[in-house]
């Protein structure tokens, strides 16, 4: 066998091992998906019918209320989503680093890289069953998508590639982290970015000061394009801004994971 063909077969070999984790610890997972679908249930039933009536030009359906915010918020809850099961590795890594089973792994005749592609792969296999379930939540409370089967795949496509980007970055997170207290606050940020954007209200109801952020900070881009692609709204430069952001904090969360990943085993 090939070095490409041992480290693939390692990596498949840790991804069982974080889907098994998983399993065992349910609880987490039902934690990460639950809190997503609270904040849409809280946003839709109690803020829903005024903040749908103060929408204003950023109304889509033009049908005000309840009804047309559950369409204008649902991005930025799958927003949330990806960040929450990004958050879940952060606590995984840093599990593995604190508690000496990364020791035992260098003992073993196994891929140092499959440690945190197996990572990888299980939180993004994790973060697509917790959107499934969130989309499907949000239809059953009125989302009403217009996206042709392309726009669904491009939608799926600035998704996913969001979730690598951002699971990355908790790795990175996760394994800079003192302990596993510290890798479980450290990327909260992550999931408060959305409510600092155009994710729950429109941007020009903000402060000149706050509005500037919330325009220019990336999850603002990405609900915009997540928007236009399921409901028709103009997508126009947020396409291009969310794949940008998303690759680059894809390249930053890998060459940081790969840096700390390296000092690590080399102590």
């Amino acid at each position: 066998m090939t070095t490409l063909s041992y480290g693939m077969r390692d990596s498949m070999t840790m991804l069982r091992r974080s889907l098994r984790r998983m399993q065992r610890y349910p609880s987490l997972t039902l934690l990460l998906v639950g809190q997503p679908i609270v904040f849409l249930l809280l946003f839709v039933y109690v803020f829903g019918g005024t903040l749908g009536d103060g929408l204003g030009s950023a109304a889509v359906t033009g049908l005000g209320g309840r009804a047309e915010y559950v369409g204008y918020v649902t991005p930025a809850i799958l927003m949330i989503t990806v960040a929450s099961a990004a958050m879940g590795v952060a606590i995984n890594v840093a599990t593995d680093m604190t508690e000496g089973i990364i020791a035992r792994f260098r003992t073993m005749a196994i891929s140092r890289a499959s440690v945190l592609t197996g990572h990888v792969i299980g939180t993004v296999i994790q973060a697509v069953l917790g959107l499934a379930i969130v989309l499907g939540v949000a239809l059953l409370v009125g989302f009403s998508p217009t996206a042709t089967f392309g726009e669904w795949v491009a939608a799926a496509g600035v998704l996913l590639l969001l979730t690598i980007a951002l699971t990355w970055l908790c790795v990175a997170m996760g394994l800079a982290a003192k302990s596993v207290e510290t890798a479980s606050n450290t990327p909260m940020f992550l999931a408060l970015l959305p409510f600092f954007g155009s994710g729950f209200v429109p941007t020009d109801s903000m402060p000149s000061w706050l509005r500037w952020f919330a325009e220019y900070q990336p999850f603002s881009p990405v609900v915009e394009t997540i928007r236009g692609l399921l409901l028709g709204t103009p997508v126009g430069d947020s396409g291009w801004l969310a794949v940008g952001w998303c690759v680059l904090l894809a390249l930053l969360g890998y060459v940081w994971s790969k840096s700390l990943f390296r000092k690590e085993r080399n102590r």
